[in-house]
């Protein structure tokens, strides 16, 4: 027996000795939650006030602390990037979602819709702001998002569904524009409009068009230069 116990022992420190690589622990359900609603939180406030609203704030409406908050976010740097690549990647899921329709012009729309529940609007405040707006993170996931709206532009734009004066720039010049409500207007008080404008719009995308445009259509080159 007491050999038995020795060579059980001896097992059990061996098991112990192989250094394996070490694992970075799961963050907590609770901890995830509270990230996701800090977020969130940012999100909705960079849209109604502008990337440099106060961070307490968006403490208060995610329902967080201060130091859960700075916890997760040393500064504000940090934050926007997660705000940006969280609605970026959201919002080319929309994309990739609407591409299943059937109808090439209602998967635009689908999208079209879709993106403005996603806050796509808070993209364009917070992309002139102080962060690595060129991130590797950052640049792969807008050119995912990017290749997603072509694909749908193209598609609707081959089925004769779509005004051919138009580029992919204009749906997405659009769609930062008209989801970003006017200032000192909160998102619950514009959200009933910007649906109803946005189908305006689409509606001045089917063809036949009913008017000339002026100027020439916005490429992503176009929106890319400074």
């Amino acid at each position: 027996m007491e050999t038995v116990a020795k060579g059980a022992a001896s097992a059990s420190a061996g098991s112990t000795a192989p250094a394996g690589p070490c694992r970075t622990p799961r963050p907590r359900a609770d901890a995830l939650r509270n990230r996701e609603r800090i977020v969130a939180a940012a999100r909705e406030l960079f849209v109604e006030f502008g990337p440099d609203v106060a961070l307490d704030d968006v403490a208060r409406r995610a329902g967080v602390g201060n130091a859960t908050l700075y916890r997760n976010f040393p500064d504000r740097a940090a934050l926007t990037h997660e705000v940006v690549l969280a609605v970026t990647s959201r919002t080319t899921l929309r994309a990739e979602e609407a591409a299943a329709e059937s109808d090439p012009f209602a998967a635009l729309s689908r999208f079209v819709h879709a993106a403005a529940d996603e806050r796509i609007g808070a993209l364009c405040p917070m992309l002139s702001g102080v962060f690595d707006k060129d991130h590797p993170e950052l640049l792969a996931e807008r050119r995912r998002l990017e290749e997603a709206v072509e694909g749908l532009v193209a598609r609707a734009m081959s089925a004769g569904r779509l005004r051919t004066d138009i580029a992919v720039g204009d749906v997405l010049v659009a769609l930062s524009q008209l989801t970003r409500p006017l200032p000192g207007i909160a998102c619950q008080g514009i959200d009933r409009f910007t649906h109803r404008h946005l189908q305006l719009f689409l509606d001045g995308l089917e063809t036949p068009a009913r008017s000339e445009l002026p100027g020439s259509a916005a490429t992503l080159e176009d929106l890319r230069r400074p």
